[in-house]
């Protein structure tokens, strides 16, 4: 498998980099595309297509690919790559479920071959301007494919407008659906990790009052009170103007436990429900669940997610063909300028052309190796073709 990146800001500087880079020959048969709702996605699936290339897409919060970081741009990895060894799902799930949508699409995954494996990405926002549930996709998805197939990605952004955002294929778009890259995993292997490097702030917590996405009490105390004193912004408890999501939670999201396996989940505050005085969260807290403050971002959360994907790729012994990264939206805020440190560093363990986008919640299989839903991680998948038995190959 080859694979070069391309970027740009406009159809056009699209087309000049697809010039270039098939000048040498090079033949790409899909596309892996990241992009603003900004841009003019029937101009880039249609210019893709008409080089008969095939199309993976979502829209972003913010492309990148290796050496260049833009917001509202387009960002495309290009695979040459057999179509035998993969093909393209896409679903719009309109007035169905979830549950019936993946099932469906698992049952056409597992007819296409023996030993699948996916990147697949989802809406972020629907059209009704409700996150997309990315934890029920992520179960259905484990019970029924089964939980030894491999998955990553991550939900389609809308750079921060939570307006509305789409995966789409060179044929279809759509604005409340899954779009999925299914991979013959004899043939193309993927390796990667889910992983947030958030510490934990002090002793544990617990919640002791609360209803759906609103959270009343924290260890019976007021939850407004307590999480705004305790990382020193008493004084705001009150303030209708202030921002708790950009001001806070972003740098100080609460650390879950998983129900099983040691695992974490991220959970963040992104509204002040004054009425109730209650926290309002982007995911249910329930009552008698324990959880952590967590310490401010530092070097060493990029630290820790280099090192473990170079401990993943010093178990596999080879370098990968192609890289994606996918990103969460909060990351970048809660970073800043050691987000980009992150991607690159992946790009260099891997020694490989990647591409990637800011999401709205991530799907990977974490370090215990099981496949969960993400939120404020860092989620990279690995590509390499596998060569027949006896076959010695050279990258280029």
């Amino acid at each position: 498998m080859k694979a070069k990146t391309i970027h740009g800001d406009s159809p056009e500087q699209i087309e000049k980099g697809l010039q270039e880079c098939t000048a040498d020959g090079f033949a790409p048969a899909l596309a892996v595309v990241f992009i603003s709702v900004r841009q003019d996605r029937r101009a880039i699936r249609e210019l893709l297509a008409s080089r008969g290339i095939d199309i993976f897409g979502a829209t972003s919060c913010g492309e990148f690919v290796n050496g260049h970081q833009s917001k509202g741009e387009i960002a495309i990895l290009l695979l040459e790559v057999s179509r035998e060894d993969y093909t393209i799902l896409i679903e719009d799930i309109g007035g169905r479920s979830i549950e019936e949508v993946t099932e469906q699409m698992s049952h056409i995954v597992l007819s296409q071959f023996t030993n699948p494996s996916m990147v697949i990405c989802s809406t972020g926002v629907t059209p009704e301007g409700e996150m997309f549930d990315g934890m029920t996709l992520v179960e259905r998805l484990t019970t029924a494919l089964g939980p030894d197939r491999t998955f990553f990605g991550g939900m389609a952004g809308d750079d921060m407008t939570l307006t509305g955002t789409s995966v789409f294929t060179a044929e279809r778009d759509a604005p409340h659906g899954l779009v999925a890259l299914v991979l013959d995993a004899d043939k193309v292997a993927l390796h990667g990790m889910a992983i947030t490097g958030w510490k934990p702030l002090g002793i544990s917590r617990k919640v002791t009052r609360s209803r759906g996405k609103l959270l009343y009490t924290i260890d019976d105390k007021p939850a407004v009170d307590m999480y705004l004193k305790y990382l020193g912004k008493g004084e705001q408890a009150g303030d209708q103007e202030f921002n708790i999501l950009s001001e806070l939670s972003f740098h100080h999201p609460f650390i879950v436990e998983r129900e099983a396996g040691g695992d974490i989940l991220i959970k963040g505050p992104i509204g002040i429900d004054h009425e109730e005085h209650a926290l309002v969260m982007d995911m249910e807290m329930k009552e008698g669940e324990v959880f952590w403050f967590s310490m401010p971002p530092d070097f060493d959360i990029v630290q820790t997610i280099i090192d473990e994907a170079t401990e993943v790729k010093n178990s596999v012994a080879a370098d990968a063909d192609a890289l994606l990264v996918f990103s969460c939206a909060g990351r970048e805020p809660a970073l800043g300028p050691f987000v980009t440190m992150e991607n690159e560093g992946l790009a260099t363990v891997w020694n490989s052309p990647m591409a990637g986008f800011y999401t709205y919640g991530e799907f990977g299989r974490s370090k215990s190796g099981r496949q969960h839903y993400h939120s404020t991680a860092c989620c990279w998948v690995a590509l390499k073709e596998l060569q027949p038995e006896g076959e010695i190959t050279t990258k280029t």
